[in-house]
């Protein structure tokens, strides 16, 4: 393609295009992104080539091998994410100006908060409708690392995250506990132990272990006890799936696995010498300063969790 025609001025087709071709990349494809951006597949195709006229170069391969971008695409995206989120900065001052609260407030959230019972996240969200009717909300479940770099980069506002190994570029405000435990299932050869039995009884390192595939307290427990990690998962649902199978050993949040230990399908492993608690902050950027009504949702969370400083 040629790279002679090039933006010289943005204009809010160029932007919209802009928004189009990221939309693509996350949804990987045409026609996976057709019921996100409700519109054809063909149009879609023809609104990237535009953008690709525009800006002359080609941004991805599309045929029968399937959707990828180029290596001038994965620029593209890179330098549209960095647009997108100045965009986004430039509409929260704004938003920060008008007595009402208005724009998109991203949170990002690392699994099972809406079962834990000491987790009142829903109530954060009650208390902020009623202050910011206006303001529309996007949540993203991601592992702990990754919310707390979308943070650091804006492309969100917030995260609710285990505090484990904290970022510099972050305020960590404390919220909730989440208590975990050691867990195997029927069938496991520590199924019918008792549980008083020591813990270097229970030989721990010659079993299978499932766990978190990213850094989190999920993974430092294994370490401290010695077990081998045989699985790795992304998310919990699988966690306790692989759990269930009777061939691993695994943690699990306790309001997790209480019905799973109701009707027997689980078993804990000595609970008082395995289990630990992990501490759930929210964490924002420290520089910007995070705009209002990332402030305003800061501080439902913190009345919600009845948090004293």
């Amino acid at each position: 393609m040629s790279k002679s025609a090039l933006i010289r001025r943005l204009s809010d087709v160029d932007i919209r295009l802009v928004r189009i071709f990221m939309t693509v990349t996350e949804y990987g494809g045409f026609a996976a992104s057709e019921l996100e951006l409700n519109i054809g597949r063909s149009t879609i195709s023809r609104h990237v080539s535009d953008l690709e006229t525009r800006i002359g170069l080609k941004l991805c391969h599309r045929g029968p091998s399937g959707f990828s971008l180029t290596p001038e695409g994965e620029l593209v995206l890179a330098a549209a994410s960095r647009l997108l989120n100045s965009i986004e900065g430039f509409q929260s001052e704004i938003d920060n100006i008008h007595a009402e609260l208005t724009g998109t407030l991203r949170i990002g959230i690392f699994d099972q908060s809406s079962t834990n019972p000491n987790a009142n996240v829903h109530r954060a969200l009650k208390s902020f409708d009623e202050l910011a009717k206006e303001v529309t909300l996007e949540i993203a479940l991601a592992p702990p690392s990754n919310l707390e770099s979308r943070v650091i980069d804006g492309s969100l506002d917030l995260a609710i995250v285990p505090i484990h190994q904290q970022s510099s570029q972050l305020q960590y405000l404390p919220l909730y506990e989440e208590h975990m435990a050691l867990y195997c299932g029927t069938g496991h050869p520590l199924y019918n132990m008792d549980p008083e039995t020591p813990l270097a009884d229970l030989m721990l390192s010659n079993h299978k272990y499932a766990g978190y595939a990213f850094n989190s307290p999920n993974m430092m427990a294994g370490q401290r006890l010695g077990i081998r990690r045989a699985a790795r998962v992304q998310e919990e649902e699988a966690l306790l799936l692989l759990i269930q199978s009777g061939a691993y050993l695994g943690f699990l949040a306790t309001h997790v696995a209480e019905p799973f230990l109701l009707d027997g399908r689980l078993k804990s492993v000595s609970a008082a010498k395995t289990g630990y608690t992990s501490t759930f902050a929210v964490a924002t950027r420290k520089k910007p300063i995070p705009d209002r009504k990332t402030l305003e949702f800061v501080e439902c969370l913190k009345l919600a969790h009845d948090y004293k400083a």
